[in-house]
């Protein structure tokens, strides 16, 4: 048994051809691999591999053939807005310390979605600035920007200045001021932020619309603006204010209750 390394050099119907350098695609980062070979009558067989992967960018590149991206049904197309790469001092970020941007323009949307006769259109018009879930829709290169495909429930309000308490939710979500930790234990101790417990109640700042039933009609939710409730401890997306005021928006039925 032999080792041979492999360096862009191709085998056509068991017998080696002219030896090429691989052609480096954008986005791949070409990786060299040793495979160990077994000699034979029937040519060169693969007995075991061990190679580095390549590296694919986690971007669907559209083709610069396509001048447009037309959404189907309940999706839309937000262009993302591009993360600092600069802290508030001036440092220069790393990408791996960059935190991934959850807010877009909308550049188009789709037809809407169908509810037995009825025709409900996407409640978001383009040119608005939306704030999504995390880890949701596609992410594309179009036209030199990264953009995400996504559904309308993705989304998670409308929030066209820099300030969180400006969010205006979407379909069943609701934005809650997060109540402030305790800085003292029962006995006078004093809680650093690492020790403190992290409140799972707040106020209620705004609410959507609610979800669609099926005849495509709003149904509203069972909580409003001004009342305290309390919610699952992992649930939603956090942010903080300019002020340092901590906000999370949430699913309606992640609160569990309503205080009073």
């Amino acid at each position: 048994m032999a080792s041979v390394q492999l360096t862009g050099t191709s085998f056509v119907a068991g017998r080696r051809a002219a030896a090429a350098p691989l052609a480096q695609s954008e986005g791949l980062r070409p990786a060299v691999f040793r495979v160990s070979t077994l000699s034979g009558s029937r040519g060169v067989g693969f007995a075991r591999r061990s190679f580095q992967g390549l590296v694919v960018k986690a971007a669907t590149v559209v083709a610069p053939m396509y001048t447009t991206v037309t959404p189907l049904g309940d999706r839309l197309l937000v262009k993302i807005k591009s993360s600092e790469e600069k802290t508030v001092g001036g440092i220069l970020l790393p990408s791996s310390a960059q935190s991934k941007p959850q807010s877009g323009e909308v550049v188009a949307v789709g037809d809407g979605r169908s509810f037995g006769k009825n025709k409900v259109d996407i409640s978001v018009e383009i040119g608005s600035q939306v704030v999504y879930s995390k880890y949701a829709g596609t992410e594309i290169d179009f036209s030199g920007s990264k953009h995400l495909i996504l559904k309308e429930d993705d989304l998670v309000g409308i929030l066209n200045t820099d300030d969180v308490k400006d969010l205006k939710p979407l379909n069943d979500r609701v934005l809650i001021k997060v109540s402030e930790a305790e800085e003292k234990t029962a006995g006078g101790l004093l809680l650093t932020d690492a020790t403190k417990e992290k409140p799972s109640t707040g106020t209620v700042i705004a609410v959507g619309p609610g979800l669609l039933d099926e005849e495509g009609k709003r149904k509203p939710l069972t909580v409003s603006s001004g009342g305290t409730v309390l919610y699952s401890k992992y649930a939603g997306s956090e942010f903080k204010g300019p002020d340092g005021t901590e906000y999370i928006v949430l699913r309606a039925s992640d609160i569990m209750a309503v205080l009073s």
